[in-house]
């Protein structure tokens, strides 16, 4: 912590043995107890807002930097495109030609969807299909 080891710690604690006495020693390491946790409290909550404000400062920033770049309309003006006088349409995106089609076509083996292949199975074979 302060490149004080255990030796010194030893140390530091037999003097304030000797110096406050057994009586009083257990007061004093809760009081300390009690500083360095109210001390490391009041540090994290600095380090936060000094996050928070360094954020809020990039945030700004980054703002500027597209308005200034025309990225981002103004606060307060309208869209420049709103979305019913936009009439470009999406295509969906093409699927690459592999050979295997996409997994909810309900495809069987070799790529054939279940249509495909009951069409080119041939008459179905059950006790209807006989004739005779």
């Amino acid at each position: 912590m302060f490149g004080i080891g255990f030796p010194e710690l030893l140390l530091i604690a037999v003097i304030a043995l000797v110096v406050i006495g057994p009586k009083r020693l257990p007061d004093l390491a809760k009081a300390l107890g009690r500083g360095f946790a109210e001390f490391r409290r009041a540090t994290d909550e600095l380090k936060q807002t000094f996050e928070e404000e360094s954020r809020m400062a990039r945030a700004k920033e980054l703002r500027q930097k597209l308005l200034a770049e025309g990225k981002i309309p103004p606060p307060g003006t309208l869209n420049p495109y709103p979305p019913e006088t936009n009439d470009i349409e999406v295509a969906a995106p093409a699927r690459p030609e592999t050979g295997a089609a996409p997994p909810d076509s309900g495809a069987g083996e070799g790529g054939e969807s279940a249509a495909t292949a009951k069409t080119q199975a041939g008459p179905p074979s059950g006790p209807e299909s006989h004739h005779g």
